[in-house]
């Protein structure tokens, strides 16, 4: 379906500039994820702060596929996932479950980002998870947590569990059984340390499948993963170097989450 058909009025002009730029790159890290093929349809979910309210979030409108999803169709929300816009759309109750937990204890959280990909589910069924077997691993092992399948996130028995195992700082968390969760400071951040999760999990089913036995990184070099991150970002974060080329190849192939 052609997004202009679902004929959603346009909110520029009615919200700040900086809501806008927001609603922009949080539609355009939904049309990427639909690019890239981590997408599973309409269920899975990109939630962002609104600037300058800790307490009020943008997210997808439950039923409208991910390359369809514009700046002006994002939903906002509060810290219950009630609505704050008027919307013939619903949200997913399940959706914000897990979001709504991040956000509350990670106020360094702007984006949460979350999806049920192939090769991260395959991984996340795997007893010994994330193994250290490339340099893109080095990354997330340096930051990563696991939380246990517990069903459907629908109980908010299950929120305090789920931030448990993210921890204070890592910005990577395995599902197990279910999918890969990742945060960031910035909307680029969260969408480029998801990129880092499927790869690493992409390489580790493809290297298993070879059959041959795999060669370990050394511990000593995951232990210094985040300051060699530091250096080859030039302290700027990976999000930042990397999201103008990614919104280039996106306005190239389909130009139409910034209305």
């Amino acid at each position: 379906m052609n997004p202009l058909t679902l004929e959603i009025p346009s909110r520029k002009g009615q919200v700040s500039p900086e809501e806008w730029q927001t609603r922009v790159d949080l539609a355009a890290a939904y049309r990427l994820v639909a690019m890239f093929k981590w997408d599973d349809l309409v269920f899975t979910h990109i939630s962002a702060r609104v600037p300058g309210r800790h307490d009020e979030f943008l997210i997808n409108p439950y039923g409208l596929m991910f390359d369809e999803i514009t700046a002006s169709s994002l939903i906002k929300i509060d810290a219950q996932g009630n609505k704050l816009d008027e919307s013939p759309y619903d949200v997913n109750p399940a959706g914000f479950t897990i979001h709504s937990a991040i956000h509350a204890a990670r106020h360094d959280a702007q984006c949460v980002l979350h999806v049920h990909s192939l090769n991260g589910i395959a991984v996340s069924a795997q007893k010994g998870g994330v193994l250290p077997i490339s340099q893109q691993s080095i990354f997330v092992l340096s930051s990563l947590g696991y939380h246990g399948y517990e069903g459907v996130a629908l109980r908010d028995d299950e929120k305090p569990r789920l931030v448990a195992d993210l921890g204070p700082d890592n910005s990577f968390l395995m599902l197990r059984n279910h999918g890969l969760l990742t945060l960031g400071a910035t909307i680029p951040d969260a969408f480029l340390n998801m990129y880092l999760f499927e790869t690493v999990c992409t390489i580790q089913v493809r290297a298993q499948a070879g059959g041959g036995e795999l060669i370990p990184v050394d511990p000593r070099i995951i232990a210094g993963a985040q300051q060699q991150a530091k250096q080859v970002t030039r302290g700027v974060g990976g999000g930042a170097l990397a999201w103008p080329g990614l919104l280039r190849k996106l306005d190239k192939a389909d130009p139409g989450y910034r209305t």
